[in-house]
């Protein structure tokens, strides 16, 4: 008899998580977003499991989805592409975590120099 509750039970989980096509909604606890409009402030965190997006440090600014220029203050970060890095978790916009291997980030993204070049780099 536990048996069948338990069986019930999780029929019944499955049915609330899933959509009308029938698909499981537990996804990737990480966000989908247009990369292009990544800005603002940013924690980088310790666990991969609290950041809203993995993120991969490209070697070279042609392979990278976003050109990301750091800027001093949280009020200049207002463009895609600028970022304020931030070392108090809460007053962020956004967190990330970098990853080794790209194959497992959900963007690639290259430092530089100038905030002028900020930006998606399609």
């Amino acid at each position: 008899m536990l048996k069948i509750f338990r069986m019930a039970g999780m029929l019944l989980l499955l049915l609330c998580f899933s959509t009308p096509s029938g698909f499981a909604l537990l996804s990737s606890p990480h966000q989908s977003i247009d990369v292009c409009q990544v800005f603002g402030s940013v924690y980088i965190e310790d666990d991969p499991q609290y950041a809203d997006f993995l993120v991969y440090e490209e070697d070279s600014e042609a392979f990278a989805d976003i050109l990301v220029f750091e800027v001093d203050d949280r009020l200049w970060a207002n463009k895609p592409g600028l970022w304020h890095f931030t070392e108090t978790k809460g007053f962020q916009d956004f967190s990330i975590y970098f990853v080794e291997s790209r194959g497992k980030a959900d963007f690639s993204i290259y430092f530089i120099n100038s905030e002028f070049f900020a930006g998606c780099n399609q």
